[in-house]
């Protein structure tokens, strides 16, 4: 094998195996990977740009178009920065619904993403069974918000819809139908021999690794990492509620940070979903949703913010993070987005080291990765696309700063 020449193989930005554009770059000596680059950038949107000639009001409805799957923890984390800059009181009643939607969120973008996960071992059986089983969510979230995408329900001070008495039957309805039916998936997913050939031992992210590489979410989870926003800085209704960090050993006994246990904490953070929705319904206190009914009132208060904020959010792919400034203005001064992937893109360098051709598309998909929601940057001088360095970008950090200190 080490007199074997090496290749070099690009897979991108357009390629069967990858559901969003992004580049990447092989070594391979043989059937194995030597060596691993990519170049994500493909899917630069300007949303940031657009949303900072926005007011809050309009931002938060740009949010839930930053991701078709988790539009709604980006809403959320950019209303909770802008209520804590502006002091916006936001009721306890819209805490729960905010949380209800945030969980019915989580479980159709795991069965989606497991749906996806059949489909590149080649099972299209189970796919499509995963995705008629998350068909139930996205059902409950069109009743409850009037979107199956983009939900548009929550808003900076509250939420714009409230659960009625004769919606909880629905909700409750949609609850037992995956108590029946997720216990089936875990078995197919878990119990089958071609599926635990493919994915025990391969795509391997040690526990230190994936802590010195900040990975978030079910990601960071499957290496043993016990890290949730929800439990760690309880936000909305989370921290009136037993939330606990769901590792591989719920179900296996040891962690070994592979594919297979990725899978496992996905299919059982959808078991916990359940019982996090049922104990906020059961706790969901009576009042407003809404701080403000009156637009023009929310939009005065935040046009006196003054101060800067962070929104921190558990979205099912991980902490997903949003900094905003405000200066007395009807548009931030600043706002900044990092999505779960952002953090954890880099483990694609570790975790695909040493693995076969093969196994490219089921380890990079294995973080559940979301490019339109983590690019950001796209550097373009004379119709040439320049490659920025570290030293570069700190510069422009730098000359920023000093421009706005001036």
């Amino acid at each position: 094998m080490a007199n074997k020449p090496t290749y070099n193989i690009p897979i991108g930005p357009i390629h069967p195996a990858l559901k969003e554009p992004i580049l990447f770059t092989f070594d391979i000596q043989g059937e194995q990977i030597k060596g691993v680059d990519f170049a994500p950038g493909k899917t630069h949107r300007a949303i940031e740009w657009m949303g900072m000639r926005r007011n809050p009001v309009q931002i938060a409805h740009l949010c839930d178009r930053i991701c078709g799957i988790c539009g709604v923890s980006h809403t959320l984390a950019f209303s909770r920065a802008i209520e804590q800059i502006a002091e916006i009181e936001v009721p306890e009643r819209a805490h729960y619904v905010r949380s209800i939607i945030a969980e019915f969120e989580r479980i159709q973008s795991h069965l989606l993403w497991a749906g996806v996960a059949a489909h590149e071992l080649g099972f299209d059986t189970l796919f499509h069974l995963a995705w008629r089983v998350r068909e139930e969510a996205m059902d409950v979230i069109e009743y409850l918000t009037g979107n199956r995408v983009n939900y548009g329900i929550v808003q900076v001070g509250g939420v714009r819809r409230d659960f009625t008495d004769d919606q909880f039957p629905r909700i409750e309805q949609a609850l037992q139908t995956y108590e029946g039916l997720v216990g089936k998936l875990v078995t197919l997913f878990l119990e089958d021999t071609t599926i635990k050939l493919r994915c025990m031992n391969c795509g391997v992210l040690s526990e230190r690794d994936a802590l010195e590489l900040c990975t978030v979410g079910p990601t960071a989870r499957a290496s043993g990492l016990a890290l949730d926003v929800r439990t760690d800085a309880p936000y909305a209704a989370y921290g009136d509620i037993e939330v606990k960090p769901i590792l591989p050993d719920v179900y296996a006994d040891a962690i070994k940070g592979d594919v297979y246990d990725r899978i496992v904490v996905r299919l059982f953070e959808v078991v916990d979903s359940v019982r996090i929705i049922r104990d906020l319904m059961d706790q969901m206190p009576a009042g407003p949703v809404l701080w403000e009914t009156k637009y023009a009132k929310i939009l005065a208060t935040c046009k006196k913010a003054e101060g800067e904020a962070i929104g921190r959010v558990e979205a099912p792919r991980g902490e997903c993070f949003h900094y905003v400034r405000m200066n007395r203005s009807e548009a931030p001064e600043a706002w900044k987005v990092k999505a779960s992937t952002y953090s954890n893109q880099m483990s694609w360098l570790n975790i695909l080291q040493g693995e076969q051709i093969a196994d490219i598309s089921i380890i990079v998909a294995s973080i559940d990765p979301c490019m339109s929601c983590t690019d950001r940057v796209s550097v373009i001088r004379d119709r040439r696309r320049g490659v920025m360095t570290g030293d570069d970008l700190h510069r422009l950090s730098v000359e920023k700063t000093r421009r706005l200190q001036a």
